[in-house]
């Protein structure tokens, strides 16, 4: 569906309450995961993992696993990261997974570690891009060719972005994933880079490998609704250049992730992961207002395009996204209007120029 009206859904059932019942909401496994935990070859791997995704989705994987009837002692989960945050580790571990620091841009750090029979790939670097451009360039294809070649012989699933396409006529509905990747910016081309660089692994050493184009994960400490949130709280005007985006509940991502390990192929095969509607800015700032009790200011008007992915193929197989866009504004607004705790890293969806 690509209308940008939202359907009627039932009010949305009350959000989280704290961190703690955030994190259980974010890793809640469903049947369907659980259905690929059980028949997934040991071990399973997360690289990467310590990012603003990583911890919930090891939670899921771990959670999928402990709920099987006979639960699977056997699979282990391992969790790869620099982990810069001591508290993903700690809650990861927590879950029931085990913890690897590791620089996955040291090849030979790289080389020591276990051997997997799955891959969830979450290595990216996106934001100080402009400052760093090298560091992007070597993040998003070193690391994944140390990886690629280290694992050549497991299932892959590989975190990519939305932002590999350039930006598309929102009457179109999303950019699909047979088109042109053309986008602008640097951060943007290093992101495609990836995607070359594990497609030359899938074919040399015949890996199957899904690609995840994710556009935009959504939670209440992170994403596009946040910046929404807070941008009218603090009665700041609200850019509309970049007029439309697309949004997925963050548990549902990480639900289609862990699915996609069944659907993988050589050479890969691009999935675009993200909500079914086309969001106007306006339209969900104003809904964010008003559930605030407070007044959306805008400057600007809405370009004729915008970035957007249509993620029917990957709805087609695996379904829609379970939890509809309302009950995520609502839930949103009422963490950042209580106060709940942000991460404070804008993700500067308004950007048209690719400097990130």
């Amino acid at each position: 569906m690509t209308s940008h009206d939202l359907p009627p859904v039932p009010p949305a059932p009350p959000g989280p309450a704290d961190l703690g019942e955030l994190e259980q909401r974010l890793s809640e496994p469903r049947p369907n995961v659980r259905h690929v935990i059980a028949h997934l070859p040991d071990p399973l791997i997360v690289l990467g993992s310590g990012g603003k995704m990583g911890t919930s989705l090891v939670g899921m994987a771990c959670r999928a696993r402990d709920q099987l009837e006979g639960a699977r002692d056997d699979l282990r989960i391992i969790s790869v990261s620099r982990f810069s945050n001591e508290e993903a580790r700690q809650a990861q571990e927590a879950y029931g997974a085990e913890t690897i620091r590791c620089d996955l841009l040291d090849p030979d750090a790289v080389s020591d570690l276990p051997d997997a029979a799955s891959v969830i790939y979450m290595v990216g670097l996106k934001f100080g891009t402009g400052d760093n451009p090298s560091l992007t360039w070597a993040v998003n294809t070193l690391a994944p060719a140390y990886a690629a070649r280290r694992f050549r012989g497991a299932t892959w699933v590989a975190f990519s972005t939305g932002n590999v396409y350039p930006m598309t006529p929102v009457e179109r509905g999303g950019s699909v994933e047979s088109d042109e990747l053309n986008p602008i910016g640097e951060y943007a081309n290093a992101a495609i880079a990836r995607e070359r660089v594990l497609d030359y692994h899938s074919r040399t050493y015949g890996t199957p490998m899904a690609l995840v184009r994710l556009n935009y994960a959504l939670e209440p400490r992170y994403g596009v609704l946040v910046d929404l949130a807070q941008a009218v709280l603090s009665n700041e005007p609200i850019d509309l250049s970049m007029g439309y985006f697309n949004g997925i509940w963050q548990a549902d991502a990480n639900a289609a992730a862990i699915r996609l390990l069944e659907h993988a192929t050589t050479p890969p095969t691009p999935f675009n992961v993200t909500g079914a509607q086309t969001l106007p800015v306006r339209d969900i700032a104003q809904a964010t207002a008003e559930r605030l009790g407070k007044t959306a200011h805008f400057i600007g008007e809405p370009a004729p395009t915008a970035l957007l992915s249509n993620a029917s193929k990957c709805h087609d197989l695996l379904g829609p996204p379970e939890t509809p866009i309302d009950h995520v504004i609502a839930w949103v607004c009422d963490w950042v209007a209580q106060g709940g705790k942000t991460l404070g890293k804008p993700t500067h969806f308004q950007t048209r120029d690719g400097r990130y």
